[in-house]
């Protein structure tokens, strides 16, 4: 008589797997039901992620925005922190860049914690004399201008400061300046420090502002406030940004000595997250070192303590949104690497365009069945692109067994910076519904796209396709 194989017992800790409930992965909120589904708590309120999916439908995009506002009164609380352990007598703002999600739901919370304003086009600061219009907009609030400035982006600049608003266009290139000398508000500048940054680029950003030549060589403009750098997206040390700050102080002191109103050191932002299972530096420890790193050298050189700006946008809006999928189908390739694919009912291509673009890594979760047996797959979009994949990098990405009886979904956390904006129709898919959950109330902010929708987009606006 054979011997009765044991059953396997459900996979080591999948609690400790997925990191769920731990602050160094942004996970904090997060946590598994009784029943194996992905939980979000907000206070008093708990969602469960299944349960919404299933109601709402797939492809879903789930943002709270209770997660945004309590990353951003961190951040600002480690450095006003700071500043008062050190003595710091410059002033902390953060000013969020608009470019990393431009929904309005990302926006206004952040705005009601404290944020300021970044943008870099036209479309952009058309969005915030929407808000102005609207009566959802404070006069104290700053709103600095970055990219390179059309006709249409600098009039409505002047516009704008016209009306009052605090707004202050920032020198991208040497065609700027002979205008924005006649701008009767503040002014900054953006400098090339010409370093190379560990970031996801991993390259000299020599393409935006001025080099250390030109600005060390600009007449005296009396209106000069702020010098301001970025050094990339995704800085992958902290080592980079200290080398920044340090590169950054250098050439602002200089740069004050012939423009003594300058008093504000802009460091951009770039700030990462951990989207991969390995350490990372955290905002604490970076914001205490910088301030520790602006002061010894101010005092050192004998100059004021610099006013500090960051635009940290992807470490506040990247945990707040949850993208799910539903599992579609199972293709097993038994001579390929993978042991199997798992096809989902949207596209990554579309929806999550950093996993084509830059091979962005993610922390993929099961959203339900969490308690059964695992399996190591790969995950495929819905399109017909070859492309349009997860694979984590090349390895693989465990997941429960699929059933004929029950659904399977697929979570990806971290999903809100950038995707939305770099979002396609490749196939002519329908963009994921997006919703807000907030107090215990779900808010749609974007239903799902009818073919007919997406028909006018393409100039087919006689369709009639259901």
């Amino acid at each position: 008589m054979a011997k009765k194989k044991k059953p396997k017992k459900p996979g080591k800790n999948w609690r400790k797997f997925w990191k769920l409930g731990a602050d160094e992965w942004n996970t904090q909120f997060f946590n598994v039901s009784k029943d194996a589904e992905l939980t979000v708590t907000e206070g008093n309120h708990i969602y469960n992620l299944s349960d919404i999916a299933l109601k709402y439908g797939t492809p879903l995009q789930v943002m709270f925005p209770f997660i945004l506002e309590d990353r951003l009164k961190d951040l600002i609380g480690y450095f006003q922190a700071y500043i008062k352990i050190y003595g710091y007598k410059g002033r902390f703002f953060y000013h969020y860049p608009m470019k990393v999600n431009q929904n309005k739901e990302f926006i206004l919370p952040l705005l009601s914690e404290g944020a300021n304003l970044e943008v870099t086009s036209a479309n952009e600061l058309w969005l915030v004399k929407k808000l102005w219009e609207g009566e959802k907009f404070n006069s104290r609030i700053r709103i600095l201008c970055n990219g390179p400035k059309t006709d249409q982006y600098l009039d409505l600049i002047e516009e704008l400061r016209g009306k009052g608003m605090n707004i202050v266009p920032i020198i991208e290139g040497s065609e700027e300046i002979e205008r924005l000398l006649k701008y009767r508000g503040d002014i900054g500048l953006r400098i090339d420090l010409d370093i190379k940054a560990d970031t996801q680029w991993d390259k000299k950003f020599d393409r935006f502002g001025l080099s250390e030549k030109d600005v060390l060589d600009l007449s005296k403009m009396k209106n000069l406030k702020i010098m301001h750098y970025h050094m990339g997206s995704q800085i992958k040390t902290q080592k980079s940004i200290f080398e920044g700050v340090k590169r950054g102080f250098n050439i602002y002191t200089q740069l004050q000595k012939t423009h003594p109103s300058l008093d504000t050191l802009d460091i951009g932002g770039g700030f990462g997250v951990p989207y991969e299972k390995k350490k990372f530096y955290t905002a604490k420890g970076v914001s205490s070192k910088i301030i520790k790193i602006l002061k010894n050298l101010s005092d050192k050189a004998g100059i004021k303590h610099p006013n500090l700006v960051v635009e940290w946008g992807q470490y506040i809006v990247a945990p707040s949104q949850v993208t799910i999928y539903k599992v579609l189908s199972e293709k097993i390739i038994p001579k390929a690497n993978a042991k199997a694919w798992y096809i989902v009912d949207g596209s990554f291509m579309n929806d999550l365009k950093d996993t084509w673009a830059i091979h962005q890594k993610w922390h993929v979760i099961p959203a339900n069945h969490m308690h059964g047996a695992l399996k190591t797959v790969w995950l495929a979009g819905s399109t017909c692109d070859s492309d349009d994949k997860y694979t984590a990098g090349g390895n693989y990405i465990l997941m429960p067994k699929l059933h004929e009886s029950r659904d399977q979904l697929v979570a990806v956390l971290d999903t809100g910076a950038y995707q939305d904006a770099l979002s396609s129709h490749h196939c002519l898919l329908s963009a994921p519904t997006k919703i807000s959950a907030a107090d215990g109330t779900i808010k749609i902010i974007r239903k799902r796209e009818s073919a007919e929708f997406i028909g006018r987009l393409f100039g087919w606006t006689n369709g009639d396709h259901k």
